[in-house]
């Protein structure tokens, strides 16, 4: 077993995808050379390896670089595209959204259009609200679009393979922190299949269903919980779109209660799709409200104490267990 941080898996799951099928290309801003190359990045040593043709750095475009990999798609390659942070999305939505999303469903699903737009996501660098703001709920409000928001190296490596090899466009959530903390990863070949959860803690107390960078916060937690007698089963969801409901729905079934935990604000989060799920189809199972934990309604700061306000911690999890507990 190795052990990388997510970044190496990433750019493992590249390099292997990219030997298999000529089809598989790599496009963004900094994708081959960049300022802040290290080991641990995702495109680290893959332009020299591959050349400029499959490795292609491109203008300060996020508009050109989601539209590229639209065309790409449709030409019959695997364009696997970076949108350098998550609010970028916002640039590079409209041939994400009303192009990519939508033209296997206008052929009637005759054609596919694989394509993966691969973003940074996160706070916790100081990098402000233009950089590390959390968009996913955004994202998965999109009907045609998957999204994926691994929280281990061993996880992104297995989906991010899937997601090049699935006929449909998928957007592939990475934290920027999590580049840097080292897990297992299996050698060789393998695949994580899109749409499944997996329960990362088992427990009969309280359901926490969470993803991306806030499972090492609820796994934390979930210890001091332990501790006090309290065992809570975490599940990470690990795909937001199609999302895992039988998972979600067992879990709670089983504990009777639920928190949802995630980085961005709360208005319009994702977690309110979970919460709806949940009292749609286990209402009776609930012995109390479910809770949510979640950042604030505000934009993310640029300054370290007040994004470390900003960022959900143990603290705030347990204190939501304990009210439902």
């Amino acid at each position: 077993m190795q052990h990388l941080g997510m970044g190496q898996a990433v750019n493992q799951a590249l390099r292997e995808e990219m030997i298999r099928d000529s089809g598989v290309f790599i496009a963004g801003e900094g994708v081959g050379v960049s300022i802040h190359d290290s080991p641990m990045l995702p495109t680290h040593g893959l332009l020299a390896e591959f050349g400029p043709t499959r490795v292609k750095d491109t203008p300060v475009s996020e508009a050109a670089i989601a539209g590229l990999a639209v065309g790409a798609a449709e030409a019959g390659l695997r364009p696997v595209v970076e949108i350098m942070f998550n609010p970028f999305f916002t640039l590079a939505s409209d041939m994400i959204v009303n192009h990519a999303a939508k033209l296997r469903y206008l052929s009637g699903g005759k054609s596919s259009f694989p394509l993966v737009v691969r973003m940074k996501s996160g706070a916790g660098f100081g990098a402000g609200c233009q950089h590390s703001h959390n968009l996913e709920a955004w994202v998965a409000h999109c009907p045609g679009l998957k999204v994926v928001m691994p929280a281990t190296p061993a996880d992104a490596k297995g989906l991010l393979k899937s997601a090049i090899r699935d006929p449909n466009p998928v957007v592939f959530i990475e934290d920027m922190m999590l580049y840097f903390a080292p897990g297992p990863v299996p050698e060789g070949e393998y695949l994580i299949p899109i749409g499944k959860a997996d329960v990362k803690r088992p427990g009969r107390d309280v359901t926490v269903v969470t993803w991306s960078k806030m499972l090492a916060v609820a796994l934390g937690a979930a210890e001091t919980l332990a501790a006090e007698g309290i065992e809570a089963e975490v599940v990470d969801l690990r795909t937001l779109s199609p999302l895992d409901t039988e998972t979600i729905l067992a879990s709670v079934r089983k504990t009777g209660r639920l928190v949802v935990l995630h980085e961005a604000c709360r208005t319009g989060g994702f977690a309110g799709e979970v919460a709806a799920v949940v009292m749609e189809q286990a209402f009776a199972s609930l012995k109390a409200p479910l809770r949510r934990v979640t950042g604030p309604d505000i934009p993310v700061p640029a300054s370290p104490p007040l994004e470390r306000f900003y960022i959900p911690d143990q603290g705030q999890l347990i204190a939501a267990v304990k009210e439902i507990v």
